[in-house]
């Protein structure tokens, strides 16, 4: 690759990835439907495709691959054979090996070889081959997929082959591709803009000067549309990872000896291209998890009364300034009191605390680290790790992630994140005197109580009210400060998991957008902070990370 343009790489290594992404939920879709032509057509498209350009840039292990997937794939087009199970194996684990060859380009290393045994399983041996043609179904290729020579470069195989040059030359025209890095500054800078604007309006409220008014109006006006069209060009579509997750879900099942239907919802749902490819791995987790520990074998499940197939759903819808995310199963469901039990023996918590745990509570026990249900280890599950690092990465991207089951019904995990991390809304709060600021989506409400309504239960302080008492943290306390007089408490509810605390501050400053900046050195590692941040008056205020402080507080 050292003598071809390094510009002609890079679009080749961007282009492959994208029909990489594609091809595991096209393989999965073929193997359910075999006689569906147009998916025939697309995955061997892809293999071809990517077999024209690495054969450009001279990658052979990868012509290799693509070439021995391609032949086989040609023979079931024509009609002289039928593709079997062993070769969607071969395919999907061809996926893999391709994803690493990509993988080790775009770090500057060769191509790693794919095993001679993997190419020899997509041999059409006359056992695969269909003794009577007539028996078989030929699938007769579209006008779009005439073949293009091997050699030449991808983005023109793919021309040729993923529409009409006039369109695709029309669209080309609105489009460029523009490097990360710049995008990335833009944020940036308009990060900035945002923390003068917010002092700007700070300042407007002492100036009270009408034609100060108006110029900081429009300014306003101005950068939260400027705003709004950079975020958007860091908008990409969930539907990115969750792409990947049909070969997993079916790479899964199979390797476990189940039978289990993933079902995708919203995928054209838009999130920060950050947060997109930050997502990723916290979701594999869930999905493998809902495969593995959810979904029950097809033995169980016909002898409980249910379809022999799970349902896994993934969905994402936007919800305001955040997304929601969910991954849910219709399998066994998780019992809380094994969880407490488990817990317990591992000597993940005390027998006291955990004797105190409500059945919500003990759902939370397995994101502690070192905790799993299972008997022994296995390739997928067993160790004692997953579940911890996904709570922690989500926690990382100023979200939260609840858990709702029931037994013999299945399990809900729900994941809410930013829409971005760039800028992010919050109520400002004072505690002494100073500020901080708590993530928005993390507030239900604000609360007032008389002082003498607080009470200790079980060593802890809580608010007695009507129908339910509710915990509390002091802030004050816990930051070492002298509480301000007064009979009357100003509590912030917040949304920890499946359960609720107040935290109790000297003063509810009100809502503002914020950027988030790397915490100070003496800080980082602490709990309970999750970021810094300049307020509209100047003053630099901390970001409180809500599970971190009341794990802390605890």
């Amino acid at each position: 690759m050292s003598m071809v343009n390094d510009d002609i790489a890079a679009d080749f290594i961007i282009e492959a990835q994208e029909i990489l992404d594609r091809l595991g939920e096209q393989l999965v879709e073929l193997e359910q439907s075999p006689h569906d032509s147009e998916q025939l057509n697309a995955v061997f498209r892809g293999f071809h495709t990517l077999k024209g350009g690495a054969g450009f840039l001279a990658i052979t292990p990868m012509v290799e691959l693509c070439h021995a997937a391609e032949e086989a794939l040609g023979l079931a087009r024509s009609g002289k054979a039928r593709l079997q199970a062993g070769h969607f194996d071969a395919a999907q684990q061809s996926l893999d090996w391709l994803q690493a060859m990509l993988d080790a380009v775009s770090g500057g290393q060769p191509a790693p070889m794919a095993p001679a045994e993997l190419i020899a399983r997509f041999d059409m041996s006359a056992s695969a081959i269909e003794a009577d043609n007539s028996a078989a179904t030929p699938v007769a290729p579209t006008a779009s997929s005439a073949d293009a020579p091997a050699t030449v470069p991808a983005p023109v195989a793919a021309a040729a082959n993923p529409k009409p040059a006039a369109r695709a030359a029309s669209e080309a025209e609105h489009t460029v591709r523009v490097d990360t890095k710049r995008l990335d500054a833009i944020v940036n800078l308009t990060g900035e803009l945002v923390l003068a604007r917010n002092r700007l309006k700070n300042l407007r409220t002492r100036l009270k000067d009408d034609e100060f008014e108006r110029a900081v109006s429009s300014l306003d006006l101005a950068t939260a549309r400027l705003q709004n069209a950079v975020m958007r060009t860091r908008m990409q579509p969930v539907g990115k990872v969750f792409s990947r997750f049909n070969k997993l879900a079916r790479d899964v099942a199979r390797s476990l000896a189940k039978e289990v239907e993933l079902e995708i919802i919203g995928a054209d749902t838009e999130l920060d291209r950050n947060l997109v490819e930050a997502l990723a791995d916290p979701l594999v987790h869930l999905v493998r998890n809902a495969i593995d520990h959810g979904v029950e074998a097809p033995e169980l499940r016909e002898a409980s009364g249910k379809p022999r197939v799970g349902q896994v759903r993934l969905a994402a819808q936007q919800e305001g300034d955040f997304v929601s995310i969910e991954v849910n199963d219709d399998g066994a469901g998780i019992d809380p009191e094994r969880l407490r039990a488990k817990a317990r023996q591992k000597g993940l918590i005390e027998p006291e605390a955990a004797a105190r745990l409500s059945s919500e509570e003990c759902l939370q026990l397995i994101f502690l680290p070192g905790f799993s249900t299972k008997q022994a280890v296995t390739d997928i599950s067993g160790r004692g790790v997953g579940m911890d690092v996904v709570q922690s990465r989500i926690r990382e991207l100023s979200g939260q992630i609840q858990i709702q089951s029931e037994l013999g019904r299945g399990s809900r995990f729900l994941i809410r994140v930013p829409l971005t991390l760039a800028i992010l809304p919050t109520l400002l709060i004072a505690a002494g005197e100073d500020v901080y600021a708590l993530p928005l989506a993390r507030v239900v409400e604000v609360l007032h109580a008389p002082a003498p309504s607080l009470r200790w239960f079980d060593g802890r302080l809580i608010l007695d009210r009507k129908h339910s008492t509710l915990p509390l943290i002091d802030l004050r306390a816990w930051l070492g400060v002298e509480a301000q007089d007064g009979s009357l408490l100003t509590v912030v509810l917040l949304q920890a998991g499946e359960s609720r605390f107040g935290l109790v501050v000297d003063q509810v400053i009100g809502r503002e957008e914020v950027v988030i900046k790397p915490l100070p050195k003496v800080l980082r590692g602490l709990p309970g902070y999750a970021g810094a941040t300049l307020i509209g008056d100047g003053r630099m205020a901390l970001i409180l990370d809500v599970d971190g402080l009341r794990s802390s507080a605890a």
